[in-house]
């Protein structure tokens, strides 16, 4: 029988930053409008698109082996996952999202023991009820199916909500009294399956593939070819930490010179590289960095 991994990966705001960081990694997803099945040009995966939020669940009770998931979703469901590796990507930056208690711009509320007895609504109802015990506070926590921002004050005294940036917030006319819990991606694996041999095997290749294409997440290569009598001079205007590879060319009075460097820093290099004698300098882009 064929080896199939069953593979969660979520729909709504990550699902088009989820499918790139795959399609670096060298897999390549495709999807129908309104369809969750995902078309994969691996023959061993079966990929089906999900809310985050059920997708810890699902990978706990065996119905994927696979899922992508915030830890947020982890610890609101209380899933009993393997974690296999962090992703830190998001629709808008590399930075985790953090689920945060707000109030109106004018609400007397300056901190969670002003939630005594006061109202939240939140999608995120386990995470609050545990923020408000560990802070001895007892407040009302409803479940909110959506449009949190515009709950208070006329419904809720205050809400838990995932931010960003904060700037729905600050649009609402609402400002951040705590931080319960940041959140980052995870890539996660049901118990048993991690137990598999053959599924560990291809989780652990998936997962180093993913890693590497975070790696690889804005840099490039630059090669150049630099006359050995200047050699030193070019490599002084390289970064600090970049530790250049060094091969001899045909031509015994060039060496090439390879580099990985930071994208937003090439603009700066190439010029002074070029005036100090650099001569056929390429920049390209790089898919997967792997240690």
């Amino acid at each position: 029988m064929s080896l199939i991994i069953k593979l969660g990966l979520p729909k709504g705001s990550l699902q088009e930053a989820t499918f790139q960081l795959f399609r670096r990694a060298g897999f390549q997803f495709s999807v129908a409008s309104r369809s969750y099945w995902v078309n994969s040009d691996d023959p061993e995966i079966e990929a089906v698109l999900i809310r985050a939020q059920e997708i810890a669940r699902y990978v706990a009770q065996g119905a994927f082996d696979l899922g992508l998931t915030g830890h947020d979703w982890i610890m609101e469901t209380g899933a009993d996952v393997h974690e296999v590796c962090e992703l830190v990507y998001s629709k808008a930056s590399s930075r985790p999202v953090r689920w945060v208690l707000a109030t109106p711009n004018d609400s007397p509320i300056q901190s969670v023991r002003d939630m005594q007895g006061k109202r939240i609504a939140t999608e995120a109802v386990g995470l609050t009820r545990r923020y408000l015990a560990d802070h001895g506070v007892e407040a009302d926590v409803e479940f909110s199916w959506g449009a949190t921002e515009i709950k208070t004050p006329r419904f809720v005294d205050a809400i838990v909500e995932v931010t960003e940036t904060g700037r729905s917030l600050q649009a609402n006319n609402l400002r951040i009294i705590d931080t319960i819990l940041e959140s980052t991606p995870r890539l996660i694996a049901n118990k048993a399956s991690w137990e598999d041999a053959a599924k560990r095997e291809k989780i652990e290749n998936m997962a180093l593939l993913l890693q590497g294409a975070m790696q690889a997440d804005g840099k490039v290569g630059v090669k150049m070819n630099v006359p050995k009598a200047r050699l030193q001079e070019i490599t002084d205007l390289l970064p600090a930490l970049t530790s250049p590879t060094i091969s001899h060319l045909a031509s015994g009075d060039w060496v090439a010179v390879e580099i990985i460097a930071d994208e937003t820093d090439v603009k700066r290099l190439i010029p002074p590289l070029r005036r100090a004698g650099a001569r056929g300098i390429i920049e390209y882009p790089l898919n997967k960095v792997i240690d």
